[in-house]
C-alpha cells in the first residue's frame, strides 16, 4: 500500500453518516419503523432527515411542542433501534477504500465531526475497529449550534491545531457542505446517495476515486 503524502499543516476531518459509513438507508429505515409505531407516515422521511441533528428531527416530525424530556427520549429509542439494525451489518457499509485511505494517511491530523448522536459515533468508531484513526471527535451537542452552522468544523480545526482553511474536510450533505463552507474549510464531497452537491472543491465517489488522490496532491500545494 503506497503511503499517501499530506503536507505538513493540512488536516482531514471528516463527517461520519455518508462518509464513513453507508448508514443512510438503515437511519431511514429505522425512523420509518419507529415513526411507524407511533401512528405517524411520513412519505419523504429521507429529506427530512438528511443533515439534521435527532432533537430537530422529532420536533419536526412527532411534535413540536414536547418537553425537552420527550424530545430525547424519542431520539434515543430510535438510535438504539438503529444501532440493533446495524450491528451485523456495520463491516459491511463502511464507505469502499475508507480504511485503505486511512491506512495512507496515517499520520495526518485527523477528526470526525458529525451532527450524529455521541452514542452512533461510538458504536461505530469502535465496532468497525477506526477508533485508532480519530483523536479528536466533537458531535453537535458540543458545540453552540450544529450544522448547517460552522461551530462544528471551527471546533474540530481548533482541537487539531490547524487553521479552518487548512482543513480538508469530507462531506456528503448540502447541510453538512454549507457547514464545512462557512467554517472556510476545503470540501471534498462523497457521493455516496447524490452527485448533487453543490460548492464543494471535489466530488468523489467514494474513496477510491482517483479524482481524490489528484486533488489531494494539488492541495499539497497551498498548505
Amino acid at each position: 500500500m503506497t503511503p499517501l503524502h499530506i503536507a505538513r499543516g493540512l488536516a482531514l476531518v471528516f463527517d461520519l453518516d455518508g462518509v464513513i459509513v453507508d448508514s443512510m438507508p438503515m437511519h431511514t429505515e429505522a425512523w420509518r419503523i419507529y415513526l411507524e409505531r407511533l401512528g405517524i407516515s411520513c412519505p419523504d422521511i429521507q429529506e427530512q432527515m438528511h443533515g439534521r441533528r435527532n432533537d430537530e428531527i422529532v420536533l419536526a416530525l412527532i411534535d413540536a411542542n414536547l418537553p425537552a424530556e420527550e424530545v430525547f427520549r424519542h431520539g434515543a429509542e430510535k438510535e438504539r433501534l438503529f444501532r440493533e439494525m446495524m450491528q451485523p451489518r456495520l463491516d459491511a457499509m463502511i464507505v469502499p477504500g475508507l480504511r485503505d485511505f486511512l491506512e495512507r494517511t496515517n499520520g495526518a491530523p485527523r477528526a470526525v465531526a458529525s451532527n450524529a448522536e455521541p452514542a452512533n459515533i461510538d458504536f461505530v468508531l469502535d465496532n468497525a475497529g477506526l477508533r485508532r484513526y480519530f483523536p479528536v471527535v466533537v458531535d453537535g451537542h458540543q458545540v453552540g449550534q450544529p450544522k448547517p452552522w460552522p461551530d462544528i468544523y471551527l471546533r474540530a480545526a481548533e482541537l487539531l491545531r490547524t487553521a479552518p482553511g487548512n482543513c480538508i474536510i469530507f462531506e456528503d450533505s448540502p447541510t453538512g457542505i454549507a457547514a464545512a463552507k462557512a467554517a472556510g474549510g476545503r470540501v471534498a464531497g462523497v457521493a455516496t446517495h447524490t452527485t448533487e452537491l453543490a460548492g464543494v472543491d471535489v466530488l468523489v465517489r467514494d474513496f477510491d476515486d482517483p479524482a481524490l488522490v489528484q486533488w489531494l496532491e494539488q492541495q499539497q500545494h497551498n498548505s
